[in-house]
């Protein structure tokens, strides 16, 4: 008989590319979105979708990262979201008699930069967001051992439906519109869509603990530019600008937090126990450059 799972978040960027992922495997999935639940919180009632044969959850849902933040209390607008519908969800999972939850927190949880982080380091959040993910995770643990929760903090995902600044240096490649990023020498853990979902199915069945799942290898901005371009057909161009011009640059702008990412290192380590990648960076971006340019290039 095929497992049943509860997939949270189910419409959004992970779930949309999950959900088939999962049923091509053999799962019955209860693919769940906001239309569902409606708004998440604390008092969300998740008992609908909770059933007797539930084998586990997978947790997508929450208050996602915003680059513009409009919510008069930031901290508590993400915490509503991201623990208390997290831990109304996983206690009311109790009650149902359901023992295995996957939450998908974020390397936000642990810190903006760093080279081999790993999630037994002490977790530094620096924003809203992050704070939030971490407290959700607390909450979590705290319910061990009555509920077996795995947590993965993947890094910066991409693949099909991307959005934000991954979808805008896309956008910057196919238009060749030159790119400061000659010089940057840095290093930064990715995680293409086929590598999360797969980890996320790897995490129904690996041991409770926290995980920070990425691609195989490191990848330098330029680098990032060159293997995006290829994979578009084009010839990115890269120019040779100090890293020390980028910064100050960004400080004047306005974009401090952006140029960091771009030219800063944020590495991590401690995959889930039994798991690789199964797809290469090279692969990942052929698989988001075929739907960029089938949804974009005209």
């Amino acid at each position: 008989m095929a497992r049943r799972i509860l997939l949270t978040g189910a419409t959004g960027f992970v779930g949309t590319y999950l959900t088939p992922l999962l049923r091509r495997q053999g799962f019955a999935v209860d693919a769940v979105g906001r239309a569902e639940t409606g708004p998440l919180g604390p008092e969300t009632d998740w008992r609908p979708f909770l059933h007797s044969d539930t084998d586990g959850i997978i947790h997508l849902a929450g208050r996602a990262h915003v680059m513009r933040e409009e919510a008069a209390d930031t901290d508590a607008a993400y915490d509503q979201v991201n623990r208390g519908a997290t831990l109304s969800l996983a206690e009311q999972a109790m009650q149902a008699g359901i023992r295995r939850f996957v939450y998908v927190s974020s390397v936000k949880a642990m810190g903006e930069q760093g080279l081999d982080l790993h999630p037994s380091m002490r977790p530094v959040p620096t924003d809203p967001y992050g704070r939030s993910k971490l407290a959700a995770e607390e909450a979590l643990r705290a319910l061990a051992p009555a509920l077996n929760t795995v947590v993965l903090r993947p890094p910066l995902v991409y693949g099909p439906g991307v959005k934000a600044n991954f979808l805008a240096l896309m956008n910057a490649v196919n238009k060749g519109l030159p790119l400061p990023f000659g010089m940057v020498r840095n290093r930064r853990s990715l995680i293409s869509l086929r590598n999360l979902s797969d980890a996320l199915i790897h995490a129904l069945d690996c041991p409770p603990g926290v995980y920070c799942p990425t691609d195989p290898e490191p990848i330098s901005t330029p680098a990032l530019v060159r293997g995006i371009g290829k994979a578009m057909g084009t010839n990115p161009m890269l120019l040779p600008v100090p890293v020390w011009m980028l910064k100050t640059l960004g400080a004047v702008l306005g974009r401090k937090s952006a140029i960091d990412r771009l030219t800063g290192d944020l590495t991590f380590t401690g995959w889930p126990p039994g798991w690789s990648p199964p797809q290469t960076a090279r692969e990942g971006f052929a698989e988001v450059a075929a739907w960029y340019l089938a949804e974009y290039r005209t």
